[in-house]
């Protein structure tokens, strides 16, 4: 019998690709180059699987038209927004993806992003490269206290609980959050977290407010031009969700004038592209999207993934399905 064909859109660490190729027929993008529309709408209707990143996009369209060959998608990420989970189940294509065992290097790049935006860090690791510190003086790059401060929390799932846990005991951080769904005061308790009833209430109290909501349209432009202007305008934003649940253009405004005093990003609406009037902001730190970027995290997501396809093949229930 015939091994699935699968295709990989991107490099995946070599261990991964090692036991998918032990197991799968598999074509590896080798280039590393992302594919287009044409290319993906046409892996579709060539392959038996697909194993798309956060940054493939899988609209409705690429559904349309002539037959899906592809059975399921394994995607190598948590968040699957970038997928039209609505149209891949009309044509029967399954979706799975890695939940889980990106939490802790979530937590740590959202804490990394508080702590340089706080104390500007950014500014100050730019100057040093650029030649122009002329030393230490008093008031030179004076940046924002982080222990002791107040910190909120949109979405408590289990990377907010991550971060949560961090800030609290790790810098003695109040921690105040909202959550959809309401959670257990004493599960709460184990994090040093209080639940508010509406993001209005956290963003008004906060010293530091952190998103770990899922992106797509039930949370798109979440954080607008009206929430950020109920921020305290000494407060920072960090975004380590998805891009599209902050209006970028929106946040440029805020941070231009002086609406919240600055911001943290991993993530952003159109990655790979990254506005250049943010980028000219020295009041924000710029990451590419490193969240879940360490080799123990990539490793164990594509490992989730070969799980996935592996029984589903087996005729088994994927253990991540999300559709």
């Amino acid at each position: 019998m015939s091994k699935p064909r699968i295709l990989v859109t991107r490099r995946w660490p070599a261990s991964v690709e090692a036991v998918l190729a032990e197991r799968f027929d598999v074509t590896l993008n080798t280039d590393d180059v992302a594919l287009d529309a044409a290319q993906l709408r046409e892996a579709l209707s060539t392959y038996d699987a697909v194993l798309p990143t956060v940054s493939d996009r899988f609209p409705a369209s690429l559904f349309e038209g002539g037959a899906i060959q592809t059975k399921i998608l394994g995607n190598f990420g948590v968040g699957f927004n970038h997928i039209d989970i609505a149209a891949a189940k009309e044509k029967g294509v399954v979706v799975t993806n890695t939940p889980g065992v990106l939490t802790d290097c979530t937590a740590d790049i959202a804490m990394l992003l508080l702590l340089s935006v706080a104390r500007r860090g950014g500014e100050g690791e730019r100057e040093v490269r650029a030649g122009g510190w002329t030393g230490w003086r008093p008031t030179h790059l004076v940046g924002t206290k982080v222990t002791g401060k107040t910190v909120g929390i949109i979405g408590f799932g289990r990377i907010g609980r991550a971060f949560a846990q961090r800030c609290h005991f790790g810098f003695g951080m109040d921690v105040v959050f909202y959550n959809r769904s309401a959670i257990d005061p004493m599960e709460a308790s184990r994090y040093g977290a209080m639940q508010l009833q509406t993001v209005e209430e956290v963003l008004e109290v906060s010293d530091f407010v952190s998103l770990h909501c899922p992106g797509g349209t039930e949370n798109k432009h979440l954080m607008n031009a009206e929430r950020l202007s109920r921020m305290k305008p000494e407060a920072f934003l960090i975004n380590t969700a998805r891009g599209d649940v902050v209006d970028e253009a929106a946040l440029i405004a805020a941070l231009e004038r002086g609406t919240i005093r600055g911001a943290g990003l991993d993530v952003y609406e159109a990655e790979p592209h990254v506005p250049e009037r943010l980028r000219a902001l020295d009041n924000v730190v710029l990451l590419p999207h490193l969240g879940s970027a360490t080799e123990e995290t990539r490793s164990a997501m594509g490992m989730k993934v070969v799980d996935n396809i592996t029984a589903f093949f087996d005729g088994r229930e994927p253990p991540d399905r999300v559709v």
